[in-house]
């Protein structure tokens, strides 16, 4: 009820703004992780002014991402090989209203890095292109596995000629940060209109007290770690001595 409202509200000022041709925001600009966070969902409603496809991109935040390829040696596998990506992002998804194929030109779909396979990773200058393919596509493997990317396109609805919405599902895993929710409007195979929404995965509560402490006080907290595992030993054999 509370994003059907918001939407009869955009549509209200979208009037009023003839300069601006797309109007959208999230049900929510931040996730609280608390103990127990089993993943969550936000929705993403908007309004268009005039006809056009959406596109949504989900992303953030960038970091330097390595990559290890396992080799066997003496029997045994171990990581060998290493490659660093900067600029990779630690979430990504995207959503469009029709097959990005149908409406968004390979050149659109670049500049805006619209879909993995468009993602500027930045590998070393020196590296061999041949093995910066391989470690990339082991990078969007791994990302992927941890349901961190997704190679598949969501779905935008729309509904009626001019409001849409789409649902933004985050998994348990979601790392904390700065996120960034791109909206496009395409037309003609041109971006007539652009929105960046904000939004932030934060731990709140007991969770991150501990998470706090444990990096401003490392020293302190593996002290503590031990000495509560070594009266939690003491403690179950003076029990099971009774």
């Amino acid at each position: 009820m509370r994003a059907f409202l918001a939407l009869l509200a955009l549509l209200a000022f979208m009037p009023t703004a003839k300069a601006q041709p797309l109007v959208a925001d999230l049900s929510s600009h931040l996730i609280a992780i608390t103990t127990g966070f089993a993943g969550t969902e936000l929705l993403l409603f908007g309004a268009t002014e005039g006809e056009g496809d959406v596109v949504v991109i989900v992303r953030g935040p960038d970091s330097e991402t390595s990559v290890r390829r396992k080799a066997r040696v003496a029997g045994l596998w171990i990581n060998r090989d290493e490659m660093r990506f900067a600029g990779a992002p630690a979430f990504y998804r995207v959503a469009a209203s029709k097959p990005l194929a149908e409406f968004v030109p390979p050149a659109l779909r670049q500049r805006y890095q619209i879909g993995t396979e468009y993602l500027r990773l930045q590998a070393p200058a020196d590296a061999n292109p041949d093995e910066v393919a391989a470690f990339r596509a082991g990078l969007l493997r791994n990302k992927e596995a941890q349901a961190l990317y997704d190679a598949e396109i969501g779905r935008v609805s729309f509904l009626g000629p001019r409001l849409f919405r789409t649902r933004i599902v985050f998994p348990a895993n979601v790392p904390t940060g700065a996120y960034s929710v791109e909206v496009l409007l395409v037309r003609g195979g041109q971006v007539i209109g652009a929105q960046t929404t904000p939004m932030f995965v934060n731990k709140v509560g007991v969770g991150a007290d501990i998470y706090d402490f444990a990096h401003d006080w490392a020293a302190i907290y593996g002290l503590l770690a031990v000495l509560i595992a070594v009266f939690a030993g003491w403690a179950a054999g003076a029990i099971f001595r009774k």
